[in-house]
Formats: structure tokens, C-alpha cells, sequence
């Protein structure tokens, strides 16, 4: 066997591992959706506190990810990535053992803050592990994918667990795969280290400001724009941010470079998967509750029905997504995923209680997820492209970031408009009708988000980009770097 053959399959089992650990992250957002009501129910949290299951992994992992990429960078990606693993494994053994709803609720902080650290550690060993060109493209490709893909393997495999093992094997179930990757860290490169310290209260305020923003915008969804405490925490939020912001302008070496974001098609991407996550996690959100709320789907024929948009997330981040990104720009690409994912919504929005799941639940799912997958793929390469190798890890939470702020906000906005639309029609309105009113109503505004997000890929990312796999520049120009909800 040739030395070039034994470092390709190691470079395989590298993307393995990188890749595994990112769909186990992600997966985690969405596993206990289906298990929410035995939840519930066995732990005594009341209804309107179900959402905090949740929201508080989204809480800690949105909040942290930026400080998590640039420890990374500066005290060794491979090792963070481990420590995060750890972390990870050991919230997840105390959420199945928790007892009451504010030990899972703590344990899923916990889980969040593993999740921050390993998720930019992740991003940057694969860019540490492939060259600049159409390897890291690939390999991008299958990371990018598992950002859409992790989310809906969550809710099959929480009905699943949920129906037959019980709701607590929805939080055992990740012992096993921490522990095999983990193991699989052997094969992992120690990655590019940037010298100097960490900006230690620019990690502090930036935190802070993300962890008060997702905090504003999960109250205002069930307490409304209106709330003390929702108003209190966007203020703080907005102070941080600008305390953040001069922080970063008098430090010799900040938090989030000014490089990272100087680039117009980054920022762009950013924004997109900003956007591609404020309207995915809502889209699970609705279809869930329209399942078991209206049609009465056990938890496991509800996992089962989001096979659909697990294939076509494979077939959208797997060969459209990469074909596509070989054959034209980056705005196309990404215009064009937005566009087939706004489509599936406007479909969506056909549900009735008594319709067919053939009619329009099932196939629109399958189109969801072509769009969502060329938009994960394209995004992700955007959001890395360019960036210096020892500003990797920073980048990548960036565009991590990116989606986990955008799925509480878009979940936090578009609830409150489906509870409005529900609570506003006429008296004597059947509750399946007006629930399901409520819920098409939510996915129609999750179509707006994903036209939002083509009208950004029009206006910050470059027509005349060639494509990645084609030109000499271009594969230069993706340096040491690379990464929903």
C-alpha cells in the first residue's frame, strides 16, 4: 500500500469522525422534540415551560460558539475537541438521569457549552486535514450536510427511542457515539495553533450578548415584545454587543478579527444560514405539532414521516449541492437552494387536518430538503472560504453562529405568529382547523426567511465567483478553513 493511499484513508476516516461528531451536535437540537410531551409529563414540567427543553441547548451552544472557535485556535483544535466531546458525553448521562425538569434543563446547558467547543474544533481539524481545492470541497460538502441532515435524524430517532426504550435513551444515546469519536480522534491531525492569548473579556462580553439575544428572542415568543424581562435582556444585549465592539477595536489580538468578516461573500454567507436556520428549525417546530396535535401521529410514525426530508437532504447536499457549486457561482447556488426550500413551504401551506400525507406532507418534505441541502453546502463553503488558517476556528463558530441565532429567532417570531393565528379565528372554528390555520401560517413565514435569504445571497455574494472546482483562484483562496443548527 502506497504512503499516498494509507494518508487518503486516514484523511477518510478524519472526515469520519469530524462529520460524525457534528451530526451527533446537531442531531441533539432536535432529538427530544418528538419525546416533548412524555417529557412532560414524566418530569412534571408544565406545557409552557416544554420549549426550555429546547431552547436552553440552543441558549448555550449559540452563546458560546465564538469563544469555543478561538480557545481552539490558541490552545489546540484536537484537544478542545476532545475536552468538548467529554463535556458532551457527561451532560448527556446526566440529562437521562435527570429527576426533575431543572436537572434536564441544566444538563442541556451543559450539552450546549460541549457543543461549543467541539463544533469550531470540528470545522477548522477539517480544514487543518484537507488542501485548498476540490477535496475540501468535498469533504466540505459532507460536513455542510450534516448541519441539515443531523436535525432530521434527531426527530427519527427520538420517536423511535421515545416509543419503545423511553425518553430517557433519547439523552443515553449519545454516550455511545461520543465514546466512538472520541476513539476516533486518534486519526485526527492536532491542527494549526494561532500564537498569543485569548481576549478574555472580549470572549466574556460576546458570550454574554449572544446568550442575552437568544434569551430576548425565546421570551418575546412566549411572553411577547412587550415582556419586562425580554425588553431587559435585547437591552443587554445591545450594550454587550457594543461593548464587544470596542473591545475588538482596542485589543492587539481580538476575539473576532476584523479579516473575518471584511469579506463581502462571508458576511453574505453568514447572513444566509442566519436565515436558512431561523426558517428550518421552525419548520420542524410546526410539523411536529401538526402531526401529533392534529393528525395524532404516535412519536414514532412522526420520526418515521421525516424520512422524506432526510433523503432529500442527502440528495440536495450530496450531489445537487456539489454539482451545482462545480458549475456556477456561489450566488446561484445558493439562490437556487433558497428558492426550491421557499417553494416546498408555499406546498406546505396546502395542509388541512384531513388531507393525504401523500398530497402534500411527505413530498413537499422531500423538496424541503433538496433546498436545504444545497443551501447548508454553499453556505458553509461561503462562510470559510478565504479565511487565514489560524482564524479558522473563529470563523467556523461564526457560521455556526450564525445558525443557531437564526433558528431561535425564526422559532421565537414565527410561534407567536402562529399562536396569533390560531387565538384569531372565528368563534366556533373546530380546533383542528384553527391549530392547523396557526401552523401553515408559521411555515408560510418560514418561506419568507428563505427569501429573505436569496435576496441576501443576490446582494452580498459575487455573480462573477467562479466556480470552486474549476478555478486555479478560487481553489487558492479557500485556505485553512471552513461548517445548522
Amino acid at each position: 500500500m502506497t504512503s499516498h493511499t494509507r494518508s487518503g484513508e486516514k484523511s477518510g476516516l478524519a472526515l469520519l469522525v469530524i462529520a460524525a461528531a457534528q451530526l451527533l451536535l446537531v442531531m441533539d437540537g432536535t432529538i427530544v422534540t418528538v419525546g416533548l410531551p412524555v417529557i412532560g409529563s414524566s418530569l412534571g414540567i408544565a406545557e409552557a415551560d416544554l420549549d426550555w427543553v429546547l431552547t436552553s441547548y440552543a441558549l448555550a451552544f449559540g452563546g458560546m460558539l465564538l469563544a469555543g472557535g478561538r480557545v481552539g485556535d490558541v490552545f489546540g483544535r484536537r484537544r478542545l475537541f476532545r475536552i468538548g466531546l467529554v463535556v458532551f458525553l457527561l451532560a448527556s448521562l446526566l440529562g437521562g438521569a435527570a429527576q426533575n425538569g431543572g436537572m434536564l434543563i441544566a444538563a442541556r446547558v451543559l450539552q450546549g457549552v460541549g457543543g461549543a467547543i467541539v463544533a469550531p474544533a470540528a470545522l477548522s481539524l477539517l480544514a487543518d486535514t484537507f488542501p485548498a481545492g476540490p477535496a475540501r470541497n468535498k469533504a466540505l460538502g459532507v460536513y455542510g450536510a450534516m448541519g441539515g441532515l443531523g436535525s432530521v435524524v434527531g426527530l427519527l430517532l427520538g420517536g423511535a427511542l421515545t416509543e419503545y426504550l423511553g425518553w430517557r435513551w433519547i439523552m443515553f444515546v449519545n454516550i455511545p457515539f461520543a465514546l466512538l469519536a472520541l476513539a476516533g480522534t486518534l486519526v485526527l491531525v492536532p491542527g494549526t495553533r494561532r500564537r498569543g492569548g485569548v481576549d478574555l473579556p472580549g470572549a466574556v462580553t460576546v458570550t454574554l450578548a449572544l446568550g442575552s439575544l437568544v434569551y430576548a428572542i425565546n421570551r418575546a415568543g412566549s411572553d411577547g415584545l412587550g415582556d419586562g424581562l425580554t425588553l431587559a435582556f435585547g437591552a443587554a444585549a445591545l450594550v454587550l454587543a457594543a461593548v464587544f465592539a470596542a473591545i475588538q477595536r482596542g485589543v492587539s489580538d481580538p476575539m473576532l478579527p476584523t479579516g473575518v468578516l471584511a469579506d463581502r461573500g462571508r458576511l453574505g454567507a453568514n447572513l444566509v444560514m442566519l436565515l436558512m436556520g431561523a426558517g428550518q428549525l421552525a419548520t420542524f417546530y410546526f410539523l411536529t405539532l401538526y402531526m401529533q396535535s392534529v393528525e395524532h401521529y404516535s412519536p414514532m410514525i412522526t420520526g418515521l414521516a421525516y424520512l422524506p426530508f432526510a433523503i432529500g437532504i442527502g440528495l440536495g447536499s450530496g450531489l445537487a449541492g456539489p454539482a451545482l457549486q462545480a458549475r456556477t457561482s456561489s450566488r446561484n447556488v445558493l439562490a437556487t437552494g433558497m428558492a426550491v426550500a421557499a417553494a416546498a413551504m408555499v406546498w406546505f401551506s396546502l395542509l388541512t387536518p384531513d388531507q393525504n400525507a401523500l398530497f402534500a406532507l411527505l413530498p413537499a418534505q422531500l423538496v424541503a430538503g433538496v433546498g436545504l441541502g444545497i443551501g447548508f453546502v454553499a453556505a458553509t463553503i461561503g462562510g470559510v472560504q478565504g479565511v487565514a488558517p489560524e482564524d479558522s476556528g473563529v470563523a467556523s463558530g461564526l457560521i455556526n453562529t450564525s445558525q443557531q441565532i437564526g433558528g431561535a429567532l425564526g422559532l421565537a417570531a414565527l410561534a407567536t405568529v402562529a399562536a396569533t393565528t390560531t387565538a384569531g379565528r372565528p368563534a366556533g372554528t373546530a380546533l383542528r382547523d384553527a391549530l392547523t390555520s396557526g401552523y401553515t401560517t408559521g411555515l408560510l413565514g418560514a418561506a419568507a426567511f428563505y427569501l429573505a435569504a436569496l435576496l441576501a445571497a443576490f446582494l452580498l455574494t459575487d455573480a462573477g465567483q467562479a466556480p470552486v472546482n474549476r478555478s486555479r483562484e478560487a481553489v487558492t483562496s479557500v485556505p485553512h478553513d471552513p461548517s445548522y443548527q
